[in-house]
């Protein structure tokens, strides 16, 4: 039997040391290692998951649904008592347009009010076109070019409006319609060619009130309504 040298032994040992080290940071198989990860085998698990999960889940809150579209309604009942006409009206605009709020129309509207009551006294044809319906639009126009024929004018300051309120509203097919009573403060006098007041007090507030309707298409693009017909209140 040959002897090793010296060279085979210390080969020999430094293998088993380095074994010994490699089993002490590796650790021993058990069986229960989890395996190495396979990018196409857990894209397989997870689309195994999501189709095992039922394709109608509808979340427990029903009933927070429920809640959310009580409260959507909760900006009309402010302005309107609930049952009422008037009620069920704005209701079913909501309806119809979601995006539509009580409050915010108003604002508009009050806005809307001010600026055709000034560009009827201004003449000013381009801005109530914008804002008014093609048959009010109309009947604005031939109010202006009979005055700019007399060669009258009139001065108009807009003072405020006190008060503006709801007074109908209601869904005609795609269109909604609101009629708003609108109380306001207006110092208007009207001029002839001489400049001699025939009408009105450039020094006297007067309060003026107006029943006005308001109409959109719910389906179209365009946000804006547009003044459909105009009543004065006695």
């Amino acid at each position: 039997m040959e002897l090793f040298d010296f060279g085979t032994i210390f080969f020999l040992v430094a293998a088993i040391v380095i074994f010994f080290q490699l089993r002490n940071v590796l650790g021993r198989r058990t069986g229960k290692e989890r395996p190495p990860f396979d990018p196409y085998t857990a894209a397989r698990t997870s689309a195994k998951k999501d189709m095992s999960k039922p394709e109608n889940v509808v979340s427990l809150p029903r009933r927070k649904e429920a809640e959310e579209a009580a409260d959507s309604y909760a900006a009309i009942d402010a302005v309107a008592k609930p049952g009422t006409e008037l009620n069920k009206g704005l209701r079913a605009i909501k309806n119809a347009d979601p995006s539509f709020d009580p409050k915010t129309f108003i604002d508009g509207a009050k806005l809307a009010y001010e600026m055709i009551v000034m560009a009827f006294a201004d003449g000013d044809r381009r801005t109530l076109k914008n804002l008014l319906s093609r048959e009010v639009y109309d009947g604005f126009v031939a109010a202006i070019s009979e005055r700019e024929n007399r060669s009258e004018k009139i001065e108009s300051s807009f003072v405020g409006i006190d008060k503006v309120e709801f007074v109908s509203a209601e869904m005609k097919g795609s269109e909604a319609h609101i009629t708003l009573r609108v109380v306001s403060e207006l110092i208007s006098a009207t001029r002839d060619g001489s400049g001699t007041i025939i009408d009105g007090d450039p020094e006297t507030v007067a309060e003026v009130k107006d029943v006005w309707t308001f109409a959109r298409d719910t389906r179209a693009r365009d946000p804006n309504w547009k003044l459909v017909a105009t009543e004065a209140e006695e």
